[in-house]
């Protein structure tokens, strides 16, 4: 590959990076990158450097909601394998599926403070330690129900709308984005995020099929994603190839925001 499309020679930290769309990033980034810090909660990361064979990824086992202790984690972790070149951040928490009617206002701030804080905190400790070096991209992992609201017309029951508390907090790491991207601009720090969907599962994909169809019928190329096709923008945008590119917001979804 070309110097400034290559990953050759850095280190990316991964979040969320043993999940659906978060695993296959992290096989991709073992080939092209030197390095690969692949966190998520206990056990998942380890399986999957195991089930892969990834050869350049270190799993870290890690909560990330648990703020309190985020910035020694990442000190540690810099002392270790040196400061990220890049950061991508897939975690996510919902409510587990409740209906609007049946969400409480303490189920609605858990989702909040379970996704919002630990990526504020971890972002903004990152970029902190990228500054001397005057570079760094940063992506964050939003979804199209934090642009658009779910069609409650294509979740037959006893499924359940995507809940309102998940696309609430993922509209808010839209904003967040920006606002790093500019306060981080100057110090030569990139942030953008991804806007992801219909990416489903593939237990999903199993158990509803005519669910699927009709994810499939609401996009402009009348299928859903699959996770390796996160794979080219999430690594577009760590690049030099995208070195004019922050505060932008990529839609990964087959033209579903786009009608």
């Amino acid at each position: 590959m070309s110097p400034w499309h290559s990953l050759a020679g850095k280190t990316i930290w991964v979040a969320g990076g043993a999940g659906h769309l978060g695993s296959a990033i992290t096989r991709e980034l073992d080939r092209e990158a030197a390095k690969v810090i692949c966190i998520d909660m206990p056990g998942k990361a380890e399986a999957l450097v195991a089930r892969e064979k990834l050869t350049r990824t270190i799993p870290l086992s890690r909560d990330l909601a648990d703020t309190a202790t985020l910035p020694a984690f990442v000190a540690e972790t810099i002392a270790a394998h040196g400061v990220p070149d890049g950061h991508l951040h897939l975690t996510y928490a919902s409510s587990s599926g409740k209906r609007l009617h049946e969400l409480s206002a303490a189920d609605f701030q858990r989702t909040f403070d379970q996704a919002l804080p630990a990526t504020f905190v971890l972002c903004r400790e990152l970029a902190d330690a990228m500054k001397p070096l005057g570079r760094g991209s940063i992506v964050l992992f939003s979804s199209m129900y934090g642009v658009v609201s779910p069609d409650p017309r294509i979740y037959h029951a006893p499924m359940a709308p995507n809940p309102i508390d998940y696309g609430a907090a993922k509209a808010a790491l839209l904003q967040m984005s920006r606002y790093f991207a500019v306060h981080y601009g100057p110090a030569g720090i990139r942030f953008n995020a991804i806007t992801p969907g219909p990416f489903p599962n593939p237990g999903v994909q199993s158990a509803h099929p005519s669910f699927i169809g009709d994810l499939a019928k609401k996009t402009a190329l009348n299928r859903v994603g699959q996770n390796p096709e996160i794979v080219g923008p999430a690594l577009f945008l760590l690049t030099d190839s995208a070195s004019f590119v922050t505060g932008h917001t990529l839609a990964v979804d087959g033209g579903w925001t786009a009608w």
